[in-house]
């Protein structure tokens, strides 16, 4: 029987078997290269866009013991002033334009030598039914900022940070406040820095809590 050359016949099975095998991995790579782009293409060549809170505001801790005492807790004053922190956010007549309530409370890490801070807003967040974010320490201000300017879940909301006077000064520029005071005075402890974003534009206020007896009325 007559048979075709060997070449002939191994052209004509190998021939349509790599013009199939071609078609196929085209196929794998255009779909390959479709999913990948559906998935990441909307952020190639695109940094995280950030979001901004409705207002950040920052209070020291409320008053401490003398020196001599080596406490890591408030005074007595100080647990007076944490029990009245309330009142910022509640209209009144005598607070007739109360500031903004908190939608999430952050409070510096505690130490050793200071618990101060978290015990200044605990009765806030009992009061809110808030959670106190406790994680941050006096100098990760800007890592704090990373989050809040990160997460979409601040983006239009209250921010309370109760932090050591320290470092205030740096944790308000690092949530844009360029004009904040250079520094939280020692003695001072009945104070709000309001900041306000506004179309990405932070406006800062030094406004008074006027809690207590003594405090600042302006």
């Amino acid at each position: 029987m007559w048979k075709f050359p060997e070449s002939q016949q191994g052209d004509s099975g190998i021939r349509p078997m790599l013009k199939l095998g071609v078609a196929a991995l085209t196929c794998l790579i255009f779909v390959s290269a479709t999913t990948a782009i559906s998935r990441f293409g909307g952020n190639l060549g695109q940094e995280k866009k950030e979001t901004f809170p409705q207002q950040v505001l920052i209070i020291r801790h409320a008053e401490k013991p003398s020196a001599d005492m080596a406490s890591s807790h408030l005074s007595q004053q100080g647990t007076k002033r944490a029990e009245q922190l309330f009142n910022l956010f509640d209209k009144s007549k005598k607070r007739p334009n109360p500031f903004p309530t908190p939608d999430f409370i952050f409070a510096a890490r505690d130490s050793k030598n200071s618990t101060r801070p978290s015990e200044t807003v605990t009765p806030l967040a009992k009061k809110l039914n808030l959670k106190i974010d406790g994680r941050f320490g006096n100098e990760d201000g800007a890592d704090l900022a990373k989050l809040i300017f990160g997460d979409q879940k601040y983006a239009g909301k209250v921010v309370l940070l109760c932090w050591r006077h320290g470092s205030i000064s740096q944790l308000a520029k690092h949530m844009k406040a360029a004009n904040a005071p250079e520094s939280w005075k020692d003695e001072v402890f009945d104070r709000v820095w309001q900041i306000t974003y506004e179309n990405g534009k932070a406006i800062f206020k030094d406004r008074p809590q006027s809690l207590m007896d003594g405090d600042s009325s302006k």
